[in-house]
């Protein structure tokens, strides 16, 4: 049997995590996919082995779940040497969907070592599956989720598929889900899940006109980047009083830390301080307003993330400089913003005072700031090893400088979400 510590530290440093958001039929999130790839030119294509099938378990189950996923699950990959092994155990079943690789062929020893793991409380996804072939008739009483990868499948074959796999005891997920429109079909055909980056594709409407509501949060940000005098910036406040309302929310939770009630605007601004105003701000621009807000926004949270790992990755490669770390996380967020108002990011960053170094980022990827967008871009796509190894080396980081990164956001986004709720 293969143990997690039969694998290499030198193969373990040189993995990235790319943790893929799943949605539900309203665009909640509810998932995540774990994928671990090697950022390494020369090692890339070697991951079908027992060592690294194990050093891809002893990650996630090191890493500790709720760190990672916060309170969604977790689906982890898993082949044959996976299956078969005892290190599995390691990773626990109240947080881990396991998804069965298209590559494991359904033998008697798989089929009898899933039904002893389905008894001890594991849950099983089979993956990419495009047809209804023999090994998915023998794993599908088994499985509770059946992932269908819908790229380039015609829509009379996905159609067909889709009928012919949907039953009352497992839910469809559709993989790859890349558009609204192939979202709106797979509901029709109904798919419960959803994993792919439609979501996050700007959909530019001719004409349309950033929010009130919105233009007022901006209008905010734009005094915080020329440094205006704190009463302007409280008057400007308090003539909104949706972000009064949020305002005050925010600093009477144990998030701020305030050991007293404050029920002033002065008050807040003071306890909150610019920098953290600054940030709340950016973040409130993808919050739904309404009676209950929503803070489990797929795009919330890709935002957040971004942005907290450009200016982690700033104080890693630039210790102490705390306005450069301060500019990444603003790259980081407005990234998406686009997507968020439907409007080209030229209009969105001529309604924003920035700095040419944003602005060269967030419409060219250029620069430092560019550079580090487009790593974590790559990151969330699950990219190619060797396009990985260059754009780390473009920057100075090594693979493992990204994997604490990432840890770190991911745990730093889960804990202000939840002082948040």
């Amino acid at each position: 049997m293969t143990t997690p510590a039969d694998f290499s530290p030198a193969i373990a440093n040189q993995f990235y995590l790319a943790r893929q958001p799943i949605l539900n039929r309203s665009q909640r999130l509810v998932a995540y996919e774990l994928l671990f790839r090697h950022a390494d030119a020369q090692s890339a294509h070697v991951t079908d082995n027992a060592t690294a099938t194990a050093s891809v378990i002893a990650h996630a189950s090191e890493l500790g779940m709720e760190q990672v996923v916060g309170e969604q699950m977790a689906f982890v990959n898993v082949d044959e040497v996976g299956l078969m092994s005892d290190f599995i155990h390691f990773l626990p079943t109240d947080k881990v969907i396991l998804e069965i690789l298209e590559t494991v062929h359904a033998t008697p020893d798989v089929l009898a070592r899933v039904r002893e793991l389905k008894e001890q409380g594991f849950r099983f996804a089979l993956d990419d599956v495009i047809h209804h072939t023999e090994d998915v008739q023998k794993f599908q009483p088994m499985a509770d989720v059946i992932k269908v990868d819908i790229h380039d499948m015609p829509r009379a074959e996905l159609d067909t598929l889709a009928h012919s796999l949907k039953n009352s005891r497992q839910k469809l997920l559709a993989e790859k889900v890349e558009t609204i429109e192939e979202f709106q079909h797979c509901m029709d055909l109904g798919f419960e899940y959803f994993q792919g980056y439609y979501f996050a594709r700007p959909v530019i409407l001719s004409g349309k006109k950033i929010e009130p509501s919105h233009m007022a949060i901006l209008h905010l940000l734009n005094l915080l980047n020329t440094d205006a005098d704190q009463q302007e910036i409280e008057r400007s406040v308090k003539h909104d009083a949706l972000i009064t309302l949020n305002l005050l929310r925010l600093v009477n939770t144990p998030a701020v830390g305030a050991r007293f009630r404050i029920n002033s605007v002065s008050h807040a601004l003071i306890v909150l301080g610019r920098r953290q105003l600054q940030r709340w701000l950016q973040i409130l621009l993808y919050v739904k307003s309404g009676p209950k807000q929503e803070f489990d926004s797929p795009l919330l949270l890709m935002a957040t993330t971004r942005g907290k790992m450009m200016e982690l990755m700033m104080e890693r490669l630039h210790p102490g400089q705390r306005t450069g770390a301060d500019i990444g996380f603003t790259v980081g967020i407005m990234s998406l913003m686009n997507t968020l108002f439907s409007v080209p990011m030229e209009d969105i960053l001529d309604s924003v005072n920035v700095i040419d170094d944003v602005r060269a980022a967030l419409l060219y990827r250029r620069g430092e700031y560019g550079g580090m967008l487009s790593l974590i871009e790559h990151v969330e796509r699950a990219g190619d090893g060797e396009e990985m190894a260059g754009l780390l080396d473009n920057l100075g980081l090594e693979p493992a400088d990204l994997f604490e990164i990432q840890v770190t956001a991911y745990d730093w986004v889960n804990e202000y979400r939840a002082g948040l709720h």
